[in-house]
């Protein structure tokens, strides 16, 4: 048995872990990378390590983009297996791999343009949207804890992440050469006690595991602290007549912003400014959220029982359209722009950012994670001039960031979850879907926790159990 580790290989992207056993090869997530353009560029057109031919199936932990963006490629490529994912996550793929393949072709479209004028050449789309269309075929819906005979002596159970909706811990039952290898995958571990979703559940203990570790090293503010933070960007906000512009993912991010500012205006906690949600993704993904109700936990539940929705109140304007999207170029703060993507790499979000990052005024506020080299990243750090669609923006407006949002554990969080397993059982635990920095102060915490082995994989690094 052998395990390639291909993306988010000591970084936050393109989740892909290769697993030889029992005479089949498949993949753990298949994700987009994003970061510095050149590199996405090539990384992503090109699967260097493997042949796509070769890929029998792909066990997917969750929709987001970055594990989920690539599939389509993958299938361009030559593979023609099948993709497991939980029923949500099947969902929720089928709005996601769509606007990322409707995205990709209006980017391109748009840049295209400026370089038909100036004589360079013309980019391709990654993926066009009929090659989203053709993968979304491949898909077969796995619920949660049943046990699964996807080959000969390979079994798998998915258990509740607590990350997204449908996300999915991944717990492999491996038997070869007269051995059973027990061998889990975190994909991305959420949060207890956040809004919508459940908390994330124990898998059965294993005898490797693949562990993400965005936070590493990093403890999250709690997210109570974080509603009194967001009364005061609010109120902020309303005596300044702000445009409040947040990037964030269409699943979850978006739909934790909704309800917590629902709670906040319907406890009368602040002022009640209009919010418009531009995501054509986020509207659909929140009507998807209405079909899952067993994902939720039993707050949101409780909502629905009572007939009340979270998701839509009376403060709420969902935008769809291109020409509703520009007119809010035209309103006066105060006001709240809820658009994707979460990185600032795509989507309709570059063009609020693009006209709305000179004003002082204004408010660019981050609620989710912002890899390196991505324009979110850049922002976040500091810079002073950012580039949207090749033209130069000073970055005037005021940056704020409220890390309780986010969906991923952070280092006390997921040292608590994985001091759960048996240790005395856990031979090695590899870090993924991390920084190096980051990685390196949390495998010393986890060593401190009595852990018995802890490796950071690099890209293309191959380990024989």
């Amino acid at each position: 048995m052998k395990i390639q580790f291909i993306g988010a290989a000591q970084t936050v992207t393109g989740s892909m872990h290769l697993i030889q056993a029992n005479g089949v090869t498949f993949l753990l997530d298949c994700g987009l990378y994003q970061g510095k353009r050149k590199i996405a560029f090539e990384l992503n057109r090109n699967f260097d390590l493997f042949n796509p031919k070769d890929i029998d199936f792909v066990i997917l932990s969750h929709a987001h983009i970055d594990h989920s963006g690539n599939l389509p490629t993958l299938m361009k490529k030559g593979f023609s297996g099948k993709i497991y994912s939980t029923f949500a996550t099947k969902d929720l793929a089928q709005i996601m791999l769509l606007d990322s393949a409707h995205i990709q072709e209006k980017d391109v479209m748009y840049v295209n343009k400026k370089r038909a004028k100036q004589g360079k050449n013309l980019f391709e789309p990654l993926y066009q949207i009929k090659d989203a269309e053709n993968v979304l075929k491949q898909f077969v819906g796995i619920d949660y804890h049943d046990e699964y005979e996807v080959a000969q002596g390979i079994t798998f159970t998915f258990f509740n992440a607590g990350h997204i909706l449908g996300s999915a811990l991944t717990f492999l039952k491996i038997q070869e050469n007269g051995r059973i290898v027990n061998l889990g995958f975190t994909g991305d571990l959420g949060r207890p006690n956040m809004p919508i979703i459940r908390d994330p559940e124990k898998m059965p203990d294993v005898d490797y595991l693949i562990s993400e570790s965005t936070y590493g090293g990093k403890t999250h503010g709690k997210f109570e602290e974080n509603e009194l933070k967001l009364i005061n960007i609010i109120n902020k906000a309303y005596s300044k007549k702000s445009k409040v512009i947040i990037p964030a993912f269409s699943v979850e991010r978006t739909q934790d912003i909704i309800v917590t500012l629902h709670k906040l205006f319907d406890e009368n906690k602040t002022y009640k400014i209009p919010i418009y949600v531009d995501s054509p993704l986020s509207v659909n993904a929140t009507k998807i959220f209405r079909e899952h109700p067993e994902c939720f936990d039993t707050e949101t539940a409780k909502y629905l029982v009572e007939n009340e929705d979270p998701f839509g109140f009376s403060q709420i304007n969902y935008i769809t359209s291109v020409e509703e999207s520009k007119e809010l170029n035209n309103i006066q703060g105060p006001i709240i722009i809820i658009s994707s993507s979460g990185m600032c790499e795509a989507g309709r979000i570059l063009h609020h950012l693009a006209n709305n990052v000179e004003d002082a005024n204004n408010i660019i506020l981050f609620i989710g994670y912002q890899a390196i080299n991505t324009l979110g990243r850049k922002m976040k750090d500091g810079t002073e001039i950012i580039k949207i669609f090749g033209e130069e923006h000073p970055l005037n407006a005021e940056i704020i960031e409220l890390d309780a949002f986010s969906a991923h554990a952070d280092a006390e969080e997921l040292i608590n979850y994985l001091n759960q397993f048996d240790k005395e059982r856990l031979i090695e635990i590899y870090l993924v879907h991390g920084e190096l920095e980051r990685q390196n102060i949390f495998k010393e915490e986890l060593l401190k926790n009595k852990f018995n082995k802890i490796s950071i994989p690099k890209r293309g690094d191959i380990v024989e159990i």
